[in-house]
């Protein structure tokens, strides 16, 4: 047997090989560094939005003069049509209903069912985890049902206390900020 060498083609290969082998180490550092840059923004994302989250919520005077009542409110509300009520005793929520909150008929029914919808999931989460959230503040579960039409009146008055509630006792149920 007879084997032709050609060194020119040998040489020619051995460099394509280094040259592949260079760029598979190049391309690997590429996908390493690209893979460390997409773990740290995550990472910083991450923080951002948990620190974000978190912000104090600062009571105006009016409010601090609500939240310091001692003398018992009690709120029914109740929708003739749909015979549903909720019955909210809550010292100082009224005053705050009459002198802080938004005027009815500023949000639209719509708006507040969402946002009920979304603060009487979490408040019924919060009410069967006694052991992790504080079980005086989240006693009795809401039954409140997005099919059913509450009336405006019902879900403006829940709403105003689910916002009154957030302030007050400096709580979140949700990812918005609770503001007037």
């Amino acid at each position: 047997m007879v084997f032709l060498e050609n060194k020119g083609l040998k040489n020619q290969i051995k460099k394509a090989e280094l040259l592949f082998g260079f760029f598979c180490i190049l391309n690997d550092m590429k996908k390493s560094i690209l893979k460390t840059l997409l773990v740290l923004m995550l990472i910083t994302g991450i923080a951002y939005s948990c620190s974000s989250n978190k912000a104090a919520i600062e009571p105006t005077a009016e409010e601090k003069i609500a939240f310091n009542e001692t003398a018992g409110d009690t709120i029914t509300i109740a929708d003739e049509k749909t015979e549903y009520e909720i019955i909210i005793i809550e010292p100082g929520f009224n005053f705050w209903l009459q002198s802080v909150a938004r005027p009815e008929n500023y949000y639209s029914q719509s708006y507040l069912e969402n946002r009920n919808a979304i603060w009487v999931m979490e408040w019924n989460q919060r009410v069967q985890q006694p052991l992790r959230y504080n079980s005086n503040l989240y006693e009795l579960t809401i039954n409140y049902d997005r099919t059913i039409d509450y009336g405006y009146d019902v879900n403006y008055k829940l709403y105003n206390y689910f916002i009154y509630f957030q302030r007050k006792y400096n709580q979140r149920l949700g990812t918005f900020i609770p503001r007037i």
